[in-house]
Protein backbone atom coordinates (compact mmCIF):
# COMPACT_ATOMS: atom_id res chain seq x y z
CA UNK A 1 0.00 0.00 0.00
CA UNK A 2 1.40 3.39 -0.97
CA UNK A 3 1.56 6.59 1.00
CA UNK A 4 -1.68 7.88 -0.55
CA UNK A 5 -3.67 4.89 0.72
CA UNK A 6 -7.00 5.77 2.24
CA UNK A 7 -8.09 4.58 5.67
CA UNK A 8 -11.32 3.29 4.11
CA UNK A 9 -9.61 0.19 2.73
CA UNK A 10 -8.09 -0.56 6.13
CA UNK A 11 -11.48 -0.27 7.79
CA UNK A 12 -12.68 -3.24 5.72
CA UNK A 13 -9.42 -5.21 5.78
CA UNK A 14 -9.95 -6.83 9.23
CA UNK A 15 -13.37 -8.09 8.12
CA UNK A 16 -12.00 -9.56 4.90
CA UNK A 17 -9.07 -11.20 6.68
CA UNK A 18 -11.36 -12.70 9.32
CA UNK A 19 -13.42 -14.30 6.57
CA UNK A 20 -10.40 -15.68 4.70
CA UNK A 21 -8.15 -16.83 7.53
CA UNK A 22 -8.37 -20.28 9.15
CA UNK A 23 -10.32 -21.84 10.64
CA UNK A 24 -13.41 -19.85 9.58
CA UNK A 25 -13.50 -20.95 5.90
CA UNK A 26 -13.28 -24.59 6.98
CA UNK A 27 -15.99 -24.19 9.60
CA UNK A 28 -18.21 -22.79 6.84
CA UNK A 29 -17.51 -25.98 4.87
CA UNK A 30 -18.70 -28.03 7.83
CA UNK A 31 -21.89 -25.98 8.10
CA UNK A 32 -22.53 -26.45 4.37
CA UNK A 33 -21.87 -30.16 4.76
CA UNK A 34 -24.36 -30.44 7.58
CA UNK A 35 -26.93 -28.62 5.45
CA UNK A 36 -26.44 -31.04 2.56
CA UNK A 37 -26.64 -34.21 4.67
CA UNK A 38 -30.41 -34.35 4.48
CA UNK A 39 -30.50 -33.90 0.69
CA UNK A 40 -27.20 -35.10 -0.77
CA UNK A 41 -25.53 -37.36 1.76
CA UNK A 42 -22.28 -38.00 -0.13
CA UNK A 43 -21.63 -34.32 -0.75
CA UNK A 44 -22.57 -33.46 2.84
CA UNK A 45 -20.23 -36.06 4.30
CA UNK A 46 -17.40 -34.95 1.99
CA UNK A 47 -17.81 -31.32 3.02
CA UNK A 48 -17.98 -32.21 6.71
CA UNK A 49 -14.87 -34.40 6.52
CA UNK A 50 -12.94 -31.84 4.49
CA UNK A 51 -13.92 -29.04 6.84
CA UNK A 52 -12.95 -31.07 9.90
CA UNK A 53 -9.55 -32.13 8.55
CA UNK A 54 -8.75 -28.65 7.25
CA UNK A 55 -9.73 -27.07 10.57
CA UNK A 56 -7.53 -29.55 12.44
CA UNK A 57 -4.50 -29.09 10.20
CA UNK A 58 -4.83 -25.32 10.10
CA UNK A 59 -4.16 -25.30 13.85
CA UNK A 60 -0.88 -27.25 13.67
CA UNK A 61 2.77 -26.22 13.62
CA UNK A 62 3.37 -28.52 10.63
CA UNK A 63 1.08 -26.59 8.32
CA UNK A 64 2.52 -23.31 9.54
CA UNK A 65 5.98 -24.57 8.64
CA UNK A 66 4.88 -25.80 5.20
CA UNK A 67 3.27 -22.46 4.40
CA UNK A 68 6.38 -20.60 5.53
CA UNK A 69 8.78 -22.67 3.45
CA UNK A 70 6.82 -23.42 0.30
CA UNK A 71 4.34 -20.54 -0.06
CA UNK A 72 6.14 -17.58 1.49
CA UNK A 73 9.65 -18.99 0.92
CA UNK A 74 11.00 -17.39 4.07
CA UNK A 75 14.78 -16.76 4.16
CA UNK A 76 17.19 -18.65 6.38
CA UNK A 77 18.54 -17.17 9.61
CA UNK A 78 21.86 -15.36 9.49
CA UNK A 79 24.69 -17.86 9.72
CA UNK A 80 27.77 -17.38 11.89
CA UNK A 81 29.88 -16.94 8.76
CA UNK A 82 27.53 -14.28 7.38
CA UNK A 83 27.58 -12.44 10.70
CA UNK A 84 31.37 -12.39 10.59
CA UNK A 85 31.28 -10.95 7.05
CA UNK A 86 28.84 -8.24 8.07
CA UNK A 87 30.88 -7.34 11.13
CA UNK A 88 34.01 -6.95 9.01
CA UNK A 89 32.08 -4.78 6.57
CA UNK A 90 30.73 -2.64 9.40
CA UNK A 91 34.20 -2.10 10.85
CA UNK A 92 35.67 -1.33 7.44
CA UNK A 93 33.10 1.03 5.94
CA UNK A 94 30.94 2.32 8.81
CA UNK A 95 28.05 2.30 6.31
CA UNK A 96 26.04 -0.59 7.75
CA UNK A 97 22.93 -0.21 9.90
CA UNK A 98 20.39 -2.52 11.58
CA UNK A 99 16.72 -1.63 11.10
CA UNK A 100 13.95 -3.17 13.20
CA UNK A 101 10.41 -3.05 11.80
CA UNK A 102 7.66 -2.38 14.30
CA UNK A 103 5.03 -4.99 15.04
CA UNK A 104 2.75 -3.04 17.38
CA UNK A 105 2.58 -1.80 20.96
CA UNK A 106 0.38 -2.17 24.01
CA UNK A 107 -0.85 1.33 24.64
CA UNK A 108 -0.89 1.00 28.43
CA UNK A 109 0.50 -1.89 30.48
CA UNK A 110 -0.81 -1.59 34.07
CA UNK A 111 2.12 -3.29 35.80
CA UNK A 112 4.57 -0.88 34.16
CA UNK A 113 2.29 2.14 34.14
CA UNK A 114 3.29 3.00 30.58
CA UNK A 115 3.13 1.85 26.95
CA UNK A 116 5.29 -1.09 25.92
CA UNK A 117 6.18 -2.90 22.68
CA UNK A 118 3.94 -5.92 22.19
CA UNK A 119 5.36 -9.44 22.10
CA UNK A 120 6.07 -9.32 18.37
CA UNK A 121 7.93 -6.01 18.59
CA UNK A 122 9.87 -7.12 21.66
CA UNK A 123 11.15 -10.23 19.87
CA UNK A 124 12.32 -8.10 16.96
CA UNK A 125 13.90 -5.49 19.24
CA UNK A 126 15.78 -8.06 21.30
CA UNK A 127 17.30 -9.55 18.17
CA UNK A 128 17.93 -6.14 16.63
CA UNK A 129 19.83 -4.92 19.69
CA UNK A 130 21.82 -8.17 19.81
CA UNK A 131 22.72 -7.78 16.14
CA UNK A 132 23.65 -4.16 16.64
CA UNK A 133 26.09 -5.18 19.36
CA UNK A 134 27.49 -8.12 17.41
CA UNK A 135 28.06 -6.03 14.30
CA UNK A 136 29.03 -2.83 16.11
CA UNK A 137 26.45 -1.09 13.92
CA UNK A 138 23.93 1.69 14.69
CA UNK A 139 20.30 0.77 15.28
CA UNK A 140 17.14 2.11 13.64
CA UNK A 141 13.44 1.49 14.22
CA UNK A 142 10.48 2.11 11.94
CA UNK A 143 6.90 2.32 13.18
CA UNK A 144 4.28 4.97 13.66
CA UNK A 145 0.59 4.47 14.37
CA UNK A 146 -1.03 1.78 12.22
CA UNK A 147 -4.13 2.29 10.10
CA UNK A 148 -6.31 0.26 12.46
CA UNK A 149 -4.77 1.46 15.77
CA UNK A 150 -7.52 3.96 16.43
CA UNK A 151 -6.89 4.22 20.19
CA UNK A 152 -3.13 4.41 19.96
CA UNK A 153 -1.55 7.68 21.10
CA UNK A 154 2.17 6.93 21.31
CA UNK A 155 4.10 6.03 18.17
CA UNK A 156 5.81 2.66 18.00
CA UNK A 157 9.21 4.28 17.49
CA UNK A 158 8.89 6.41 20.63
CA UNK A 159 7.85 3.40 22.74
CA UNK A 160 10.64 1.30 21.23
CA UNK A 161 13.23 3.95 22.06
CA UNK A 162 12.10 4.08 25.69
CA UNK A 163 12.15 0.28 25.88
CA UNK A 164 15.62 -0.07 24.35
CA UNK A 165 17.13 2.63 26.57
CA UNK A 166 15.44 1.46 29.78
CA UNK A 167 15.79 -2.30 29.36
CA UNK A 168 18.93 -2.73 27.28
CA UNK A 169 21.05 0.35 27.82
CA UNK A 170 21.03 1.03 24.10
CA UNK A 171 19.74 3.93 22.04
CA UNK A 172 18.24 4.26 18.57
CA UNK A 173 20.21 6.40 16.15
CA UNK A 174 17.22 6.70 13.83
CA UNK A 175 13.51 6.75 14.65
CA UNK A 176 11.00 6.65 11.81
CA UNK A 177 7.67 7.34 13.52
CA UNK A 178 5.20 8.05 10.69
CA UNK A 179 4.81 4.69 8.91
CA UNK A 180 1.39 3.06 9.11
CA UNK A 181 2.26 -0.19 7.29
CA UNK A 182 5.10 -2.11 5.67
CA UNK A 183 5.07 -0.10 2.45
CA UNK A 184 5.45 3.10 4.42
CA UNK A 185 8.18 1.53 6.59
CA UNK A 186 10.19 1.23 3.39
CA UNK A 187 9.14 4.48 1.74
CA UNK A 188 10.02 6.57 4.80
CA UNK A 189 13.03 4.68 6.17
CA UNK A 190 15.10 4.19 3.04
CA UNK A 191 15.52 7.91 2.14
CA UNK A 192 16.34 8.72 5.78
CA UNK A 193 19.07 6.07 5.94
CA UNK A 194 20.38 6.85 2.47
CA UNK A 195 20.82 10.48 3.44
CA UNK A 196 22.98 9.37 6.37
CA UNK A 197 25.27 7.30 4.16
CA UNK A 198 23.96 3.80 4.88
CA UNK A 199 24.89 1.40 2.08
CA UNK A 200 24.10 -1.96 3.71
CA UNK A 201 20.87 -2.43 5.66
CA UNK A 202 20.26 -5.44 7.91
CA UNK A 203 16.48 -5.79 8.10
CA UNK A 204 14.98 -7.35 11.23
CA UNK A 205 11.43 -8.66 11.27
CA UNK A 206 9.65 -12.00 11.68
CA UNK A 207 10.39 -14.73 9.16
CA UNK A 208 6.80 -14.79 7.88
CA UNK A 209 6.80 -11.03 7.36
CA UNK A 210 10.27 -10.92 5.80
CA UNK A 211 9.36 -11.74 2.15
CA UNK A 212 6.88 -8.85 2.00
CA UNK A 213 9.23 -6.51 3.86
CA UNK A 214 12.17 -7.33 1.57
CA UNK A 215 9.97 -6.77 -1.47
CA UNK A 216 8.92 -3.33 -0.23
CA UNK A 217 12.44 -2.27 0.77
CA UNK A 218 14.01 -3.56 -2.45
CA UNK A 219 11.51 -1.51 -4.42
CA UNK A 220 12.50 1.64 -2.53
CA UNK A 221 16.24 1.02 -2.25
CA UNK A 222 16.93 -0.16 -5.78
CA UNK A 223 20.66 -0.56 -6.43
CA UNK A 224 21.67 2.15 -3.97
CA UNK A 225 21.52 -0.10 -0.92
CA UNK A 226 22.30 -3.75 -0.15
CA UNK A 227 19.59 -5.46 1.88
CA UNK A 228 20.30 -8.32 4.28
CA UNK A 229 17.41 -10.35 5.72
CA UNK A 230 17.73 -11.08 9.45
CA UNK A 231 14.54 -13.00 10.33
CA UNK A 232 13.36 -13.94 13.80
CA UNK A 233 10.85 -16.57 14.89
CA UNK A 234 11.84 -19.47 12.66
CA UNK A 235 11.00 -23.05 13.66
CA UNK A 236 13.36 -26.02 13.46
CA UNK A 237 12.58 -29.73 13.12
CA UNK A 238 8.82 -29.23 12.94
CA UNK A 239 7.01 -32.42 11.96
CA UNK A 240 9.28 -34.88 13.73
CA UNK A 241 7.12 -35.11 16.87
CA UNK A 242 3.48 -36.09 17.16
CA UNK A 243 2.77 -32.86 19.04
CA UNK A 244 3.54 -30.94 15.85
CA UNK A 245 0.45 -32.51 14.28
CA UNK A 246 -1.85 -31.64 17.17
CA UNK A 247 -3.95 -28.45 17.15
CA UNK A 248 -2.50 -25.71 19.36
CA UNK A 249 -2.78 -21.98 19.92
CA UNK A 250 0.75 -21.44 18.60
CA UNK A 251 0.02 -23.56 15.54
CA UNK A 252 -3.14 -21.64 14.73
CA UNK A 253 -1.36 -18.33 15.30
CA UNK A 254 1.45 -19.25 12.94
CA UNK A 255 -0.89 -20.50 10.21
CA UNK A 256 -3.02 -17.36 10.44
CA UNK A 257 0.09 -15.18 10.29
CA UNK A 258 1.32 -17.09 7.22
CA UNK A 259 -2.05 -16.78 5.46
CA UNK A 260 -2.17 -13.06 6.28
CA UNK A 261 1.29 -12.52 4.78
CA UNK A 262 0.53 -14.70 1.76
CA UNK A 263 -2.64 -12.76 0.97
CA UNK A 264 -0.79 -9.46 1.40
CA UNK A 265 1.96 -10.60 -0.99
CA UNK A 266 -0.62 -11.68 -3.57
CA UNK A 267 -2.34 -8.31 -3.27
CA UNK A 268 0.97 -6.49 -3.66
CA UNK A 269 0.62 -4.79 -0.29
Amino acid sequence: MTLDSTPLLYAFKPIGLALLQPPLPFLVLMVLGAGHLCRRRKLGRALLLTGFLASWLSCTEVVGQLLARHWLQTPEVLSTARLAELKAESERSQQLAVLVLGGGIRQFVPEYGSSRPNDISQQRLLFGVWLSRQLQAPLAYSGGIGWTAKRQVDTEAAVADQFVQGEMGRSLRWQEDQAKDTQENAALSVPMLKADGVKTLVLVTHDLHMPRAMQAFQREAGDAMTLVAAPVGQRNYVGSAWQDWMPSATGLGRVRYAVYEGLALMAGH
